[in-house]
C-alpha cells in the first residue's frame, strides 16, 4: 500500500526547525503539486531551487515531517513563470508514481496543505489562527480555541459468501474501477456497527462474523481506512442504493476482474480473497 515505504523511515513528530537549502519544498494549488518527472521518478524542488522566486521563503513556511532525515515543508506564493524545470501535476499522480516514498510524502503533504488552507480562521470567534510551536495544532489567541488535523475514520468492507465476494462501482465519481463497499463511521457507533449499517444501506444485505483485517491512512480524503471482512447472513438479493453505487455484483473467486496495484487497502483485500488467502 502507498504508506509501505520501508526501508525508508517516516517521522511525523512536529519539529518546526527552520529549513535549509536542501530541504524539500512542497507547493500545492488546489489539486495540483509542483514537481518534475525524471528517469529515477518524481522529484520536488528544494528551497535552494526556488529561493529566487520568493525572498521570504525562509521565513514563511510550515514544517510537515521528515523521511530518512530529509525534512519536508509547505511553501506558498511562488512565481512559477520563472521555474522552468518543474510543472504542476494533478495529485492523482501519487497513486502510481515512483519512488513510492516520495509519492507517500506528496499525498501526506497534500492532506496537511488542505487542513492548513481550510483552518485559517477560528470557527468559534472568527479570529486568525496561529501555529503552535510544540505540536501540530492551531490556536486562537482571543477565545483559546484549539484545532488539530482532521482525520475521518471509515470502513472498507469485503462481504463474502463462500467463494464469492461482493464488489461495487461508485456512482457519480471519476473512479470507475471495481471497489468494495465502504462508509464513514458515524457519531455514536462502533466500527463493527458501521460495517453492518453500510452494507444494509448500500445493498440491502445482512452480514455476520465481522472481523478486522488491516488499516491504512488515506490522505486523498483525510481518512484512516479500516478494512473488515464479513459473511453474508441470509438472502443474497441485492437492493442497490443508486445514489451511492452504480452497480454491485457477486464474483466467484476465480472470476474477479481485478489486478494487483500497490496503492490501496481495497485492492489488497480483493487480491487476498482472489488468491485464496482469505476464506
Amino acid at each position: 500500500m502507498i504508506q509501505d515505504i520501508a526501508p525508508h523511515e517516516y517521522r511525523n513528530e512536529y519539529r518546526p526547525k527552520p529549513p535549509e537549502k536542501d530541504s524539500i519544498a512542497l507547493y500545492f494549488e488546489d489539486h495540483a503539486v509542483l514537481m518534475r518527472k525524471t528517469a529515477e521518478g518524481i522529484e520536488y524542488p528544494t528551497f535552494g531551487d526556488i529561493e529566487h522566486l520568493n525572498e521570504e521563503i525562509y521565513e514563511e513556511y510550515t514544517y510537515l515531517f521528515a523521511i530518512d532525515g530529509e525534512r519536508y515543508y509547505l511553501v506558498d506564493e511562488i512565481n512559477r513563470v520563472r521555474l522552468s524545470p518543474f510543472t504542476m501535476e494533478n495529485t492523482e499522480v501519487f497513486r502510481a508514481a515512483d519512488p513510492q516514498y516520495r509519492a507517500f510524502a506528496g499525498i501526506t503533504g497534500y492532506q496537511l496543505y488542505n487542513w492548513y488552507k481550510n483552518h485559517k480562521y477560528c470557527g468559534r470567534c472568527g479570529s486568525f489562527l496561529k501555529k503552535d510551536e510544540k505540536e501540530r495544532m492551531l490556536f486562537c489567541e482571543k477565545c483559546h480555541n484549539m484545532e488539530y488535523p482532521k482525520i475521518s475514520p471509515a470502513t472498507i468492507i469485503g462481504v463474502l459468501d463462500g467463494d464469492r465476494i461482493l464488489m461495487s462501482k461508485y456512482a457519480g465519481r471519476s473512479y470507475k474501477k471495481y471497489a468494495l463497499l465502504a462508509g464513514f463511521v458515524e457519531i455514536g457507533e462502533t466500527v463493527e456497527e458501521t460495517v453492518k449499517r453500510e452494507v444494509m444501506e448500500e445493498v440491502g444485505l445482512k452480514v455476520k462474523n465481522v472481523r478486522y483485517y488491516k488499516s491504512q491512512p488515506w490522505s486523498f480524503s483525510d481518512t484512516v481506512l479500516m478494512g473488515f471482512y464479513c459473511d453474508l447472513d441470509g438472502e443474497d438479493k441485492i437492493t442497490l442504493d443508486e445514489e451511492e453505487l452504480a452497480l454491485a455484483e457477486w464474483f466467484e473467486r476465480d472470476k474477479i476482474p481485478v489486478e494487483p496495484s500497490r496503492d490501496s487497502l481495497t485492492n489488497e483485500m480483493i487480491m487476498k480473497f482472489k488468491n485464496g488467502e482469505i476464506q
